[in-house]
């Protein structure tokens, strides 16, 4: 059987509440890290988010960080369907209800912030969605409604300016489920005009190198959820006329800031596309956060590859494997882990240690929504009875009258296995996306062969039975991408490969009660990579392995290549960095060729992400 391919699912996508998506496998093994690991202890350990917190009536910190560290706790909870999470998001969420006044204000009364109580909205949502709680929904449209009155008057400023689109977000929600409350578009349309209006400067005014100055728009968290802004200019439309200014926008950042691992640079401030800069760790995951909603808005399969890239390389990366440390800042090209000055456009010496608060605390309190929404976010539903597979991994989900488990080892394996154990009666369509890098996909429904032409979702329209059963094998090769001074990436399905020269951890004497990390490196890490033009990377072994009990400790990374390469003598470090890459073909590496090991991007603290290169024919003609 052959079927054509489509680029877009071209029907309404809606999220699966939390908790009806379970993780399995190697993610359930993340997540329960996770719960285990500094998302289960925080309020023990950081007094931020503590019992004297202003967002539980106490007189501790009472701006952005109970409301971050919820957003990620109350996801996590229910998607793992953890009861003492659950209990400890609970007393945080009852507070929020009853702390709301006749006027339809609510939060701590030390400030009137509209930021914070944005972030609180959006815990109030994912709250809503997994329990139902009927207080909620009355409670926001007060809110939006006081919003609406007071807004002319006080305006956005700063934080919520920059951030408005995720105030849109809850509003959109809430006219969802209350259709006719006719303030609520109104209030959308309200927060849109105040807000920064993000295309704009990333089109018509974007820096095309590191800022040397603060401003909202080149804050680079600013610019992760600002990606959100037009497409909730559609949503409160229901179009999808933007969908090309928003691709627009990725090619800007990508030109003058991209790095390989999906991210666009900003340590703290946009810092160009050289692998020395850095990004934050509060930007990895709002930008994942921020892609779920544009896949959920346009079903654009561009949006679920660099979801995947971002959640698979950059967010593993920046989280020790226990899952008990982080990183304020990573840096694709990272040699060592140190408190020292670096060429930041705008951090501390501390920030790219792993530790509890390293440079400053929003990462501690932001970091945990990563995984459990890209958890939520695997499958989502097509119109009222369809389901979409969006982005893999290891899970099963119920919705309607759809149960489904997807066995696989994905990213680190790509075979999966799709078992219907329920499916809803009449023809119904189950999507599934095709990653651009693969190079043959193989499709087996209860034994019969299904072929198709083109990238993007393969739609299987069919009477759906208990016990059909869809195999899937995306066939994936080494392959290399080129990037900025004609240096080049390395990837394997979607994970970025690096090379690794080990690691050696030190405890930072005096450091906080979940420890402080420096670490330094065992091996050499000055390597180009043997290319030879037209073949591409000179790969003398493949070895894939089970994940283990952590997926992403580098002692048992997944997957590991044996490249040819050579060392380069004269690349250094330069202001306790690597220094910046010498232009490929790099004439200067040395004639003797050896072997570099490659592994995942996620699994490697330390590591070479962006290679120089040679021509591994002449080189290795030269050699004999």
């Amino acid at each position: 059987m052959k079927l054509n391919t489509v680029p877009y699912i071209l029907q309404t996508l809606s999220f699966i509440n939390p908790g009806q998506i379970t993780p399995a496998g190697w993610l359930k093994r993340q997540l329960t890290l996770q719960a285990e690991g500094l998302s289960g202890q925080l309020e023990e350990i950081w007094p931020d988010v503590g019992a004297n917190s202003g967002w539980l009536g106490g007189s501790g910190e009472n701006w952005e960080r109970g409301p971050y560290y919820l957003d990620g706790l109350v996801p996590l909870a229910y998607c793992l369907q953890d009861e003492k999470l659950i209990k400890k998001a609970q007393k945080w969420i009852e507070w929020m209800l009853a702390s709301q006044d006749a006027d339809g204000q609510f939060g701590p009364t030390q400030n009137n912030d509209w930021w914070p109580r944005m972030v609180a909205l959006k815990v109030l949502m994912q709250y809503a969605d997994a329990t139902h709680d009927p207080r909620v929904v009355p409670f926001m449209q007060r809110y939006f409604h006081y919003q609406l009155q007071h807004l002319p008057a006080r305006p956005l400023s700063d934080w919520g300016k920059a951030r408005a689109a995720d105030n849109v977000l809850s509003v959109l929600w809430t006219w969802k489920q209350r259709p006719d409350d006719e303030q609520l578009p109104a209030l959308a349309k309200l927060l849109l005009e105040q807000g920064d209006n993000w295309p704009d400067f990333i089109i018509h005014h974007l820096p095309t190198g590191p800022v040397n100055y603060f401003s909202h728009l080149t804050h680079v968290v600013n610019v992760a959820m600002g990606m959100k802004y037009s497409a909730m200019h559609d949503a409160i439309h229901q179009q999808r006329e933007r969908l090309a200014e928003i691709h627009r926008c990725f090619a800007e950042l990508d030109h003058y800031h991209g790095q390989p691992q999906g991210m666009f640079s900003g340590d703290e401030w946009l810092a160009g596309n050289a692998p020395e800069q850095g990004v934050e760790l509060c930007a990895i995951v709002e930008l994942m956060f921020s892609l779920e909603n544009l896949l959920r808005i346009y079903g654009d399969a561009q949006f679920a590859e660099r979801l995947e890239r971002i959640a698979y390389n950059a967010l593993p990366a920046g989280i020790t494997a226990d899952m008990m440390a982080h990183q304020y800042h990573q840096q694709p090209n990272q040699i060592a882990v140190s408190i020292a000055k670096r060429n930041w456009t705008y951090s501390g010496d501390d920030c790219n240690i792993f530790g509890l608060e390293p440079n400053f605390g929003c990462c501690t309190a932001n970091y945990h929504q990563g995984w459990p929404k890209l958890c939520n976010s695997l499958f989502m539903q097509a119109g009222s009875d369809d389901l979409a597979c969006m982005v893999y991994g290891p899970a099963e989900v119920v919705s309607g009258d759809w149960q489904i488990s997807l066995q696989t080892d994905y990213p680190f394996n790509t075979d999966l296995r799709l078992d219907i154990r329920r499916a809803p009666a009449g023809e119904k369509t189950l999507w599934l996306r095709i990653p651009q890098w693969s190079e043959n996909t193989v499709f087996t429904l209860n034994g019969e062969e299904i072929t198709c032409d083109g990238k993007g979702y393969l739609p299987l329209t069919r009477q759906w039975q208990a016990g059909d059963t869809l195999s899937i094998t995306f066939e994936r090769q080494p392959r290399l991408e080129r990037r900025p001074r004609n240096a080049v990436g390395v990837y394997y399905g979607p994970l970025l490969m690096v090379h690794t020269p080990g690691e050696i951890w030190e405890n930072i004497p005096g450091g906080s009660l979940s420890g402080d990390w420096e670490i330094r490196p065992r091996n050499c890490w000055d390597y180009a990579l043997d290319v030879q033009p037209g073949e591409g990377l000179i790969v003398r072994s493949i070895s894939c392995c089970p994940s283990g009990d952590q997926p992403f400790a580098l002692e048992n990374a997944p997957v590991t290549l044996r490249a040819s390469a050579r060392r380069m003598p004269t690349w250094k470090m330069m202001d306790n960095s690597v220094a910046p890459m010498p232009n490929s073909p790099a004439y200067d590496a040395m004639c003797c060729p050896t072997l570099a090991t490659l592994v995942p991007y996620g699994c490697a603290r330390l590591r070479i992400a962006e290679f120089p290169w040679v021509d591994g024919r002449q080189k290795t003609a030269e050699a004999h």
